[in-house]
């Protein structure tokens, strides 16, 4: 299925903002969008990355790219972020700045477990805030939110993770139906393991990975036009195999599948 490029510019264009595009889905994410010939603002905390990035971008594409380094973790980021973008003509906001831990909860660093909540959850709150103001008073646009495979039921070993995850599966699908009528679409993105610098950082082994170019395209296909997307065939597969177990036999089954790719059990 292709995306008709007119169509999408002219709902999300001209500007794009994408977080956590130095890397992963969030860099895959960014250039995608710029095959669709918009402009991107793309955010993330390395300076060097998304330089490069950016350059790489112009030259292959027919867009504009600004760079914005910022650890979106610290607590008043957000407006730091809102203050350098108010100016531009934003349709699209992509927040893809996430990370996870694994192992035991309580053998984990708490400064770490805390700093993922404000990441993961109250930093994208507080910024689909903003845009969702934006776009209601647009009358168009998009928000699109990642989730995860981990986010439909608790997952032993990644108990933080995955509460993260249900909170912006949740967030994501109230949302939806919040923001349609206004002509805002809002998507939640809910991969399984992908193949990026996200498993080193939680110290998981990400076997039967899909590619973060696979998971951008499919979701940015699916923008519009469903509530959620599982992208990448293991999302699918337990998805769909998953949802007709009881929620007691899902979380054991993710038990069992997440001490196998936890490195902190090893």
């Amino acid at each position: 299925m292709n995306v008709n490029k007119l169509a999408f510019q002219k709902k999300y264009g001209p500007w794009a903002v994408v977080t956590g595009a130095s890397d992963g889905i969030g860099r895959a994410m960014a250039i995608e969008i710029a095959n669709m010939e918009v402009n991107l603002i793309i955010v993330a905390r390395n300076q060097e990355r998304l330089e490069a990035l950016g350059n790489e971008i112009q030259k292959e594409f027919k867009v504009t790219v600004k760079v914005i380094a910022i650890d979106l973790s610290t607590i008043n980021s957000v407006k730091n972020l809102i203050s350098q973008i108010e100016k531009y003509e934003i349709g699209l906001f992509a927040a893809i700045a996430g990370f996870g831990t694994s192992g035991y909860f309580f053998k984990t660093n708490i400064n770490d477990e805390l700093n993922m909540i404000d990441v993961n959850c109250r930093s994208v709150v507080e910024q689909t805030h903003y845009f969702a103001n934006k776009f209601v008073s647009q009358k168009r646009g998009g928000i699109i939110l990642m989730g995860s495979l981990v986010g439909f039921q608790g997952v032993p070993f990644a108990s933080n993770y995955s509460a993260t995850k249900s909170f912006i599966q949740n967030f994501a699908e109230g949302l939806h139906f919040e923001l349609k009528p206004f002509g805002v679409d809002v998507l939640c993105s809910a991969p399984g393991p992908v193949h990026s610098g996200f498993g080193d950082r939680a110290k998981m082994i990400m076997g039967n990975s899909a590619s973060p170019e696979e998971v951008a395209k499919e979701t940015i296909i699916s923008l519009g036009n469903k509530v959620t997307v599982r992208p990448g065939f293991l999302s699918k597969f337990l998805g769909w195999s998953l949802i007709i177990l009881p929620r007691i036999l899902r979380i054991l089954i993710m038990r069992m599948i997440m001490s196998n790719m936890s490195h902190s059990n090893k």
